[in-house]
């Protein structure tokens, strides 16, 4: 440890993932980690009294959620480098997260060593963006869609809204009269194209993008 170390923020509602992410920043040459917060409002406060040169940002949180958190630590304090990390890929939350001020916006299924090496990245002053999250801001990509939900066939989206619900597979199948194969592979597709990796982010995003 030493005085030239890049300092990061670690800003989770998950103490598992913090503590897991805490284990791969600190064992890194040249991180260090100086604080974890486990909502926004708290990473806020956190970010003012610690200065950290980086923050680790999830978006989906309690109290004040992981925009507005970035918003308000980027008005407030220019030189700290917001980096969010989180399951969500579509197009509508990465243009709010960088237009609220985040430098970078990773996925928490990345690479260990493009995580470190974005932190690094953040702290020089680029602006890492994991490529699949770059493609969504291309013309012609998926943000010129009219909803994220439009990419989902309308089979997905009954998928996605069962299983939003809180649904086992055999429990979807059996209400849509299909197989149980048939559902897994709709769910693996579902996951694919809105960006998360497990059944309470994909809850998350149809609560937002699939109203009732």
């Amino acid at each position: 440890m030493t005085d030239d170390d890049v300092t990061v923020l670690l800003v989770d509602d998950h103490h598992l993932v913090r503590s897991g992410l805490a284990t791969l920043v600190d064992a890194a040459d040249g991180l260090r980690v100086v604080g974890q917060a486990a909502d926004g409002e708290e990473a806020v406060a956190l970010a003012r009294d610690l200065a950290p040169r980086v923050v680790l940002m999830d978006l989906s949180m309690p109290v004040v959620d992981g925009v507005e958190a970035t918003r308000r630590i980027a008005a407030a304090q220019p030189d700290v480098h917001v980096v969010v990390l989180t399951s969500f890929s579509d197009a509508a939350r990465v243009g709010d997260a960088l237009a609220a001020g985040a430098v970078g916006y990773l996925l928490k299924d990345c690479e260990p060593r493009d995580l470190v090496a974005a932190v690094r990245s953040a702290a020089q002053g680029f602006a890492p963006l994991d490529p699949r999250v770059a493609r969504t801001l291309l013309p012609g990509g998926p943000a010129a869609a009219a909803s994220p939900a439009d990419r989902l066939s309308a089979r997905e989206r009954q998928v996605l809204r069962l299983v939003a619900q809180g649904m086992a597979n055999k429990q979807v199948a059996r209400a849509l009269g299909i197989s149980e194969r048939t559902v897994k592979v709709h769910v693996g597709n579902v996951f694919r194209q809105i960006g998360v990796g497990d059944r309470t982010s994909a809850a998350l995003w149809a609560r937002e993008y699939l109203p009732d």
